[in-house]
């Protein structure tokens, strides 16, 4: 190897994740960010999540070097609000109109209304994934993300339709191709992300989808059997309103084929999480996630159990763990020349407003 050459191998650097989260420092937030949401009517909301982000994004480091979150409450504000008026409003108006003053005609009306929803949502998606990266920051460089959100709507109806046509077995395959637009648009400055299919297809997803779904159809009809037949003992016979104990039966019945179903997607969940890091590669450097369905299923059902029992207040806590728990199962082999990354363009000025529109989850 010439001198050149050796020069330009030890540019490149390993990339070693690394987090010092504490998900009990986030308790206080947790519930001063549930009152200002109730006193604010939830109108708070965006800059509790930006706060939470925040915070999460400076307890994750790469190289020993933290991460930094620059977007605000405002654009995230502000985003949703164009959305609910140039978007949701009207969409409301058309339905509604629809329904009062052609009722007969009101299918032939909804139905396109759906479909531009589908639509609507994987434009959501993407331009939220847009915004996230573009307000994240390591080292004083920001990510970016390229492509078309046009496009990546198109695809996203397509494959939504073909979920439903197939009663969902498309799931597994859809997951992956709306993976590929988002990380082959990927850029930390002017360093490419890239999203390799094949590579992706080799961690095998239909065995767990298909444990899960089965198992969902299974539980749902057993869980409503016996729902019925317990209920039918418990209604009472004269009042007309259900009493307390009645209510509290269904909403425990709700409750435990929840946890039924955390415990039966937990397969797919890791799955889902290692056959996408498979799939992305960053110049020379791979990514793996070493995480299995037990821990998995540790992580949703205690999840699910800070959300149900405290009423969401402790969402950020929910959030931190899970930050936590995936950081400590990334992996990377391979090398990237960091330092030779220059500076992404400006990123959109207005936050995830469709996607929150929508009330589509983009941590």
């Amino acid at each position: 190897m010439s001198i050149s050459e050796d020069a330009a191998s030890t540019r490149g650097e390993r990339l070693v994740f690394g987090e010092n989260l504490a998900p009990g420092k986030f308790v206080g937030l947790s519930f001063k960010n549930g009152l200002l949401n109730i006193v604010t009517l939830t109108l708070y909301r965006f800059w509790a999540k930006t706060e939470v982000r925040r915070r999460i994004w400076s307890g994750v480091s790469l190289n020993g070097e933290a991460f930094e979150y620059t977007g605000r409450g405002k654009e995230l504000f502000l985003g949703f609000l164009l959305a609910l008026v140039l978007v949701v409003l009207p969409l409301l108006i058309v339905v509604f109109t629809a329904q009062f003053l052609a009722p007969q005609l009101a299918f032939l009306i909804i139905l396109p209304v759906y479909l531009v929803l589908f639509y609507l949502m994987g434009f959501g998606r993407f331009t939220a994934f847009r915004y996230l990266a573009s307000r994240t920051h390591w080292r004083g460089v920001r990510f970016a993300l390229t492509g078309s959100p046009w496009r990546y709507a198109w695809s996203y109806i397509g494959y939504m339709l073909l979920n439903v046509i197939t009663l969902g077995w498309f799931a597994p395959a859809a997951q992956r191709r709306l993976a590929a637009p988002l990380w082959n648009g990927l850029r930390f400055g002017d360093r490419e992300f890239k999203f390799d299919i094949d590579r992706a297809r080799k961690v095998g997803l239909y065995g767990p989808f298909t444990v899960f779904w089965l198992g969902g159809v299974v539980s749902y009809f057993v869980f409503m059997g016996v729902a019925i037949a317990l209920a039918g003992d418990m209604m009472p016979k004269t009042a007309r309103e259900p009493s307390l104990a009645f209510i509290a039966f269904v909403y425990a019945a709700l409750l435990a084929w929840a946890v039924v179903l955390s415990v039966l997607s937990a397969p797919y969940q890791a799955a889902i999480l290692r056959t996408l890091a498979a799939g992305i590669t960053l110049e020379d450097a791979r990514f793996s996630f070493k995480v299995g369905w037990l821990e998995m299923a540790g992580l949703v059902l205690t999840n699910l159990a800070l959300v149900t029992f405290t009423l969401g207040f402790l969402t950020p806590v929910m959030e931190a763990r899970t930050a936590k728990f995936l950081i400590r199962r990334l992996r990377s082999e391979g090398e990237v020349d960091l330092a030779a990354a220059r500076q992404a363009e400006q990123g959109p000025r207005m936050g995830e407003g469709l996607a929150d529109a929508f009330g589509m989850a983009t941590v």
